[in-house]
């Protein structure tokens, strides 16, 4: 049949992914395929396009000229399929049976501000099922890029392509092995921490996200220095600080979030803060589960109804919770792990 040699979706998206990474075996982990099933994906692409994609050597991958322009077309393409996917769940579920997916790492679960808009959510919308999606700091961008989740709430930097809800702007904190001799002063300041080395993000997250968790660079221009670890997750970035003496900045909320005999958690004076929002694709802004989560963050910042540490207008209200953590945790919805 024709139809046989037309590019499949799938394949579509093993571009993307390959494209973004220049790497198979970090392609392939982010789509959750083996690293011969990605190359046969990109093999059968390349014949049925009947062009070059990629050039590979035995040391790196590159986007051939056409390759690299023929992206958009593909973005495009990927993004119409995730939108027809979407329609369609939303046309069987029927206006009383959305589902609204949305990704979170697993500190985010815990967060009074998350736990605040799932709350109103199930309020406001008694007809909506929220499905919630625990992911580490590669897949969540991923899922937000391929459609496999609606929105998503992320701490720092927002990616080009998003619109992102600010809901709550937190100081950053260090945090240093409890034998580090930085630990016993009650307050730091970056020029402190010249010398200690970050610990090192997987090179799958963005570099917006790397530098901005790295401060990278400093105020000063001092260098920063990271360790070989490729970290996504909380734990294996803790228990690196733990056993390797690095250091990380973290949003303050870790120190209640993580509380570990082994670790501190300390003030720096002149580290920004960081925001957490909630995010989504702008190209689904018009998506009816977006469109209703959209709703409810709007609603509880005009109510005011957001924890401490809301962004505010100057003129706004602040909300009126008095330490707040505790209220909110009283009518949480709770969230599943993975």
């Amino acid at each position: 049949m024709a139809g046989a040699e037309d590019p499949a979706v799938h394949q579509l998206r093993s571009l993307l992914a390959l494209s973004e990474e220049l790497h198979f075996g970090r392609a392939a982990a982010r789509l959750y395929l083996t690293q011969p099933a990605l190359s046969q994906q990109i093999r059968t692409l390349e014949r049925r396009l009947g062009v070059q994609l990629f050039t590979r050597t035995s040391r790196r991958v590159q986007l051939t000229p056409l390759g690299r322009s023929l992206l958009p077309l593909v973005r495009n393409v990927v993004g119409a399929a995730d939108e027809l996917r979407d329609a369609a769940r939303h046309s069987a579920a029927g206006a009383d049976g959305l589902v609204l997916r949305i990704g979170l790492t697993d500190c985010a679960a815990t967060l009074a501000a998350t736990r605040t808009v799932v709350a109103a959510l199930t309020t406001l919308h008694p007809g909506l099922e929220v499905d919630f999606q625990v992911l580490d700091l590669v897949e969540q961008p991923l899922a937000l890029a391929l459609g496999r989740i609606d929105a998503a709430f992320v701490y720092g930097p927002v990616a080009a392509g998003l619109h992102a809800e600010p809901l709550t702007v937190e100081p950053r904190v260090v945090c240093l092995s409890a034998s580090d001799p930085l630990a016993r002063r009650p307050t730091l300041r970056l020029a402190d921490l010249a010398d200690r080395s970050m610990v090192g993000l997987a090179p799958a997250v963005s570099v917006a996200e790397r530098r901005f968790w790295g401060m990278d660079p400093r105020p000063d221009g001092t260098p920063v220095r990271y360790t070989d670890h490729h970290v996504i997750r909380v734990e294996s970035l803790l228990s690196a600080v733990s056993l390797d003496g690095a250091i990380a900045f973290l949003p303050a909320v870790a120190a209640e979030l993580f509380p570990r005999p082994d670790l501190r958690y300390r003030p720096v004076a002149d580290l920004a803060p960081c925001t957490f929002s909630v995010v989504w694709p702008e190209r689904r802004r018009e998506n009816p589960n977006v469109a209703v989560l959209a709703d409810v963050c709007r609603r509880l910042r005009e109510r005011g109804e957001l924890p401490p540490g809301t962004i505010r207008g100057p003129d706004e209200p602040a909300a009126p919770f008095g330490t707040g953590r505790e209220e909110h945790a009283a009518h949480a919805v709770a969230l599943p792990s993975r």
